[in-house]
C-alpha cells in the first residue's frame, strides 16, 4: 500500500515540475482517531517558491511546521472540507501571515482548492504585490484606468482616478453625465471629437480640461473600445493622466517668451527669469538628500558672462521597485529654446520611467529619437542603481562618463560608444555597469565644470579629481564637494548630480 502512494507521489512530482505556476499536492495526516491532524506536501511546482523563499525543498514537510500560523486557520478548515466533500473552494483573498528569526512574512493570496487522487491540489497566486506595483505607477505617473461596460452601464474605476478626480472611491466613478457637466465648456468640442473618432472605429488621444476641487485641471485621455465578433460596441477602455504640472510649465514657459521677445531685460531682471524658471522646470535641492541606498547632492550654476537659461538638467528618482534612476544632461545651446528642450527631454525621461522602463540605453534611444523629432541636439547620461547588488547600470549619448571616487583615487568610469542625441535616428546606446561599493562617490556633471575657452579640458578635469578625493575624506563629503565644485563657467551653465553609496 505504501509502495503505491508513493508511486502515485511520483507521477505527481512529474506533473508539477512542469507547471509554471505556483502549486503544490498535499495529502491528509490522520491522528490515532483517524481525524486528519495535519498535512503533508508529497509535491511542488519547481518554478516557483513560497513567501519565504523555499521551493522543492518543501516536499515532505508538514504544513504544521513549514506554515505554523495556517494551523485551524480558515484555509485549513477550507482543506478539510475539500477533502471531505470533494467540492472545490477558492479563497480570493486569504492573508498570511509569519514572523520568523530575521523575517516578517505577509502577504494576500487567491487559493484555490481541489481534491485530487487521495489529497489536495492547491494553486497560490500572489495579489498585493501586483496592486501595490500598479497603485505606485499610477501614482508615480499621476495615472488612473476606466472601464465603461456599454451594455449594463457600469463603470469601474482604479485607485488613481479616484486620486485625480479627488474623491472618496466609497461614492463610486462619476457618472457620465457628472463627467461631461466637468469639462470646461470651451473644450466640450475636443470631447465631442473624441467621441466621434470612437464611433468611427479608432482610439481618442486628447487632452481636456476638468473642473475639479476648485480648479481646472489638464487630463489626457487615451481611449479604445471593445466590439462584438459583429462590430458592435461593448466597453471602453481609457487611460487618464493628471498633466496639469507639464501643460502649466508649458505655458509658463510660452509666456516667459513672450516677455523676452516684447522687451528688453535689464540684466538683474533676466537674472531672476532665469532663476524662476529653472526653479520651475527642475527645482535644485539646497541639501543632500536620500534615495535608497544613497545618498545625493545637486548643484546648478548659470554661466557667468551671460546671465541666460541654459539647457542643462538632471533627474534623481527612488523607483517603485526600489531601484534608483539618475541622469543629467545638456540640450545645446541657451535660452528659452533650449530650455523648452530641457524640460521636454526631463519631463519624457519621467514618463518612460513611470511606465516601467529600466534599461538606460532603451531610455536614452527613446530620447534620441526625440530630439530628433523635435529638431533638437544635445547630450545626456542615464544610469540606473540597484541597492541590493550596488550595481549601476548607465549608458550615455555624446556625454562624458561618471567620476568614481574610491579608496583616495578619483577616476572616470570606462565609457561605452554613444553619439549625440539628435545625430541619428537610428543610433543606439550600449550599457555599462560596474559594481560599487560602501562609501563610493560618483560624480555625474555637465561640461560647463571643465571646458574653458582657450584651456585644454583635461587641466580642469584634473581639478576637479582632486576636488572629489579631498571630498571623499571630509566629515560630510557631499557638502563638502558642492563647497568645492562651485566654480561657474564664464561661457556655460554646470550642473552636479553627486551620489554616495550607503
Amino acid at each position: 500500500m505504501a509502495e503505491g502512494a508513493d508511486a502515485i507521489a511520483a507521477v505527481v512530482r512529474e506533473i508539477l515540475s512542469a507547471v509554471p505556476a505556483g502549486c503544490s499536492w498535499l495529502r491528509p495526516v490522520c491522528g490515532p482517531d483517524g481525524a486528519i491532524a495535519d498535512f503533508r506536501i508529497e509535491a511542488t511546482s519547481v518554478h516557483s517558491t513560497d513567501i519565504l523563499g523555499r521551493g522543492a525543498a518543501r516536499v515532505g514537510g508538514l504544513l504544521s511546521e513549514l506554515y505554523p500560523t495556517i494551523v485551524d486557520n480558515p484555509l485549513w478548515q477550507a482543506y478539510v472540507r475539500v477533502l471531505q466533500s470533494g467540492a472545490p473552494e477558492t479563497m480570493t483573498d486569504y492573508r498570511y501571515s509569519q514572523r520568523t528569526a530575521g523575517v516578517v512574512a505577509d502577504s494576500s493570496f487567491e487559493v484555490t482548492v481541489h481534491r485530487v487522487l487521495d489529497g489536495l491540489l492547491v494553486w497560490w497566486t500572489r495579489v498585493d504585490e501586483a496592486r501595490r506595483r500598479s497603485d505606485r505607477t499610477e501614482q508615480l505617473g499621476s495615472l488612473g484606468w476606466v472601464e465603461h461596460d456599454l451594455v449594463s452601464g457600469r463603470s469601474e474605476w482604479s485607485p488613481g482616478m479616484y486620486r485625480i478626480f479627488e474623491r472618496d472611491p466609497a461614492l463610486g466613478p462619476l457618472s457620465r453625465a457628472e463627467q461631461s457637466a466637468a469639462v470646461l465648456a470651451e473644450d466640450r468640442p475636443l470631447a465631442e471629437m473624441s467621441w466621434q473618432l470612437l464611433d468611427s472605429g479608432g482610439t481618442s488621444d486628447t487632452t481636456v480640461r476638468f473642473r475639479i476641487g476648485g480648479g481646472a485641471k489638464h487630463l489626457r485621455i487615451l481611449t479604445d473600445i471593445a466590439r462584438d465578433p459583429d462590430g458592435a460596441p461593448l466597453k471602453i477602455y481609457a487611460v487618464v493622466q493628471d498633466v496639469t504640472a507639464r501643460e502649466d510649465s508649458r505655458g509658463e514657459i510660452e509666456r516667459l517668451s513672450d516677455q523676452l521677445r516684447t522687451r528688453e531685460l535689464t540684466a538683474l531682471a533676466e537674472h531672476r527669469l532665469a532663476a524662476q524658471l529653472q526653479q520651475m522646470i527642475q527645482p535644485v535641492p539646497h541639501k543632500p538628500f536620500t534615495l535608497a541606498g544613497l545618498r545625493a547632492a545637486v548643484g546648478y550654476l548659470p554661466a557667468e558672462s551671460a546671465l541666460r537659461v541654459g539647457g542643462d538638467w538632471y533627474h534623481a528618482q527612488t523607483l517603485p521597485e526600489g531601484l534608483v534612476a539618475l541622469a543629467v544632461g545638456d540640450v545645446a545651446g541657451h535660452g528659452l529654446d533650449a530650455a523648452n528642450g530641457m524640460a521636454h527631454l526631463r519631463f519624457s525621461l519621467v514618463a518612460w520611467l513611470s511606465i516601467g522602463l529600466r534599461d538606460p540605453g532603451v531610455l536614452l534611444g527613446h530620447m534620441n529619437r526625440l530630439c530628433v523629432q523635435l529638431g533638437l541636439t544635445g547630450t545626456a547620461v542615464v544610469g540606473v542603481y540597484d541597492p541590493p547588488s550596488r550595481t549601476l547600470s548607465w549608458a550615455r549619448g555624446g556625454h562624458a562618463p561618471p567620476l568614481l571616487t574610491r579608496g583616495g583615487t578619483a577616476s572616470e568610469l570606462p565609457p561605452p560608444t554613444g553619439l549625440l542625441l539628435g545625430a541619428a535616428g537610428d543610433a543606439e546606446y550600449p550599457v555599462s555597469a560596474v559594481a560599487l561599493s560602501a562609501g563610493d562617490i560618483v560624480l555625474f556633471y555637465t561640461d560647463g565644470l571643465v571646458e574653458r575657452r582657450f584651456v585644454d579640458p583635461a587641466t580642469h578635469l584634473d581639478a576637479v579629481k582632486a576636488d572629489l578625493t579631498a571630498a571623499a575624506a571630509a566629515d560630510d563629503p557631499l557638502d563638502e564637494l558642492r563647497a568645492r565644485l562651485h566654480r561657474p563657467s564664464p561661457d556655460d551653465d554646470t550642473c552636479t548630480l553627486a551620489v554616495q553609496v550607503l
